[in-house]
């Protein structure tokens, strides 16, 4: 058991965490860390009339990321990114970035949470859009997270992409976001070509721009459109639904039914997922802590993590053949769900 001045010390420390977050958040969501990797060294005036941000807000800001060592003094007034604030800069390699959008998301989904405890209510993924500062950042957060695993480990061993590619196949992505997903698989198969389908109006947008950024924008297309009840005029070589599938898990057998119809023989579903364990003691190991405050997240919104193995069920029963990849250090599943030629 801890003492009293030792377990002072570890939630001082936590807390101190959270706050250290909630700081970089706010640099991530104006572009200031951005702005500053630019300028390399700017005064508080100068930076807010960079990013379009008040003075005022914009000089506090700078004090509390010098007081978290994400910002030097440059000169008298003048403030530089150091290698720990750096880090935060949402455009580099392994950027920091998403562990500061889910600090402040996860404190608003426990806020929400809190107030749901009683009543029961699940009022659904409209809490995600409660915050206007957090949708804008949510694709950009995912692709941080999870683009490096997909061309790591899942480009490399599940076969159907390439497949798919000898044919110049259609990818359909069921809540594609941002288009992360669509952008990195064209970007290394040259004849797929791609449709992303979401509903929300702000990722379909962000998109679009990212694909004509990318030069994408004749392989790869992008509309307003809902997983659960999709249509395409082409049968698709591979459907995508990216941590997506649990979202309608209640409405599953029609899902799976939807995906069979519009998948070509010999064509695959690609499911990537959250890997709920079995053994509710793997929740205390560091790679899962978070997963499990996530899973409280997402009843809020009507959903729940799955078991891989209730995935694999569901895409039997629907007709697919299934394989399954375990990802990283288990926190992740690929399950293929082949349509028989």
């Amino acid at each position: 058991m801890m003492s009293g001045q030792a377990l002072e010390q570890e939630l001082r420390a936590r807390l101190e965490a959270a706050v250290g977050l909630d700081v970089a958040y706010v640099g991530v969501a104006n572009g200031l860390f951005s702005a500053l990797a630019d300028l390399q060294e700017a005064t508080p005036r100068g930076l807010a009339e960079t990013t379009g941000c008040d003075a005022a807000y914009t000089q506090r800001w700078c004090d509390a990321a010098y007081a978290f060592e994400y910002l030097s003094e440059a000169g008298t007034g003048r403030f530089s990114l150091t290698d720990l604030g750096r880090q935060f800069v949402p455009e580099i390699a392994q950027t920091g970035m998403p562990a500061a959008v889910q600090a402040v998301l996860g404190a608003h989904m426990a806020e929400r949470a809190s107030a749901l405890m009683r009543t029961g209510e699940r009022p659904g993924e409209a809490v995600l859009a409660e915050r206007e500062t957090i949708m804008p950042l949510f694709g950009p957060m995912l692709e941080a997270q999870f683009g490096p695993l997909l061309e790591r480990e899942i480009l490399a061993r599940i076969g159907v992409f390439a497949e798919a590619d000898a044919r110049g196949g259609l990818v359909v992505d069921l809540g594609c976001g941002n288009g992360w997903y669509l952008r990195r698989l064209l970007s290394h198969f040259p004849t797929l070509r791609g449709l992303g389908l979401d509903t929300t109006e702000t990722a379909i947008e962000q998109a679009r721009t990212e694909a004509a950024r990318a030069g994408l924008a004749k392989r790869l297309r992008f509309d307003l459109g809902d997983l659960a009840d999709f249509a395409s005029d082409e049968p698709a070589d591979l459907i995508a639904m990216n941590r997506a599938l649990h979202h309608v898990w209640d409405d599953r057998e029609r899902v799976v039914s939807l995906l069979y119809e519009h998948l070509k023989p010999g064509g695959a579903a690609v499911i990537w997922e959250p890997a709920w364990p079995a053994d509710r003691t793997s929740l205390r190991e560091s790679a899962r802590r978070v997963m499990a405050f996530q899973n409280l997240a997402e009843h809020v919104q009507g959903n729940r993590f799955l078991h891989p193995d209730e995935i694999e069920a569901a895409l039997r029963d629907g007709g697919l053949l299934t394989e399954t990849h375990v990802l990283g250090d288990g926190r992740d599943v690929v399950i293929v769900g082949r349509r028989p030629s």
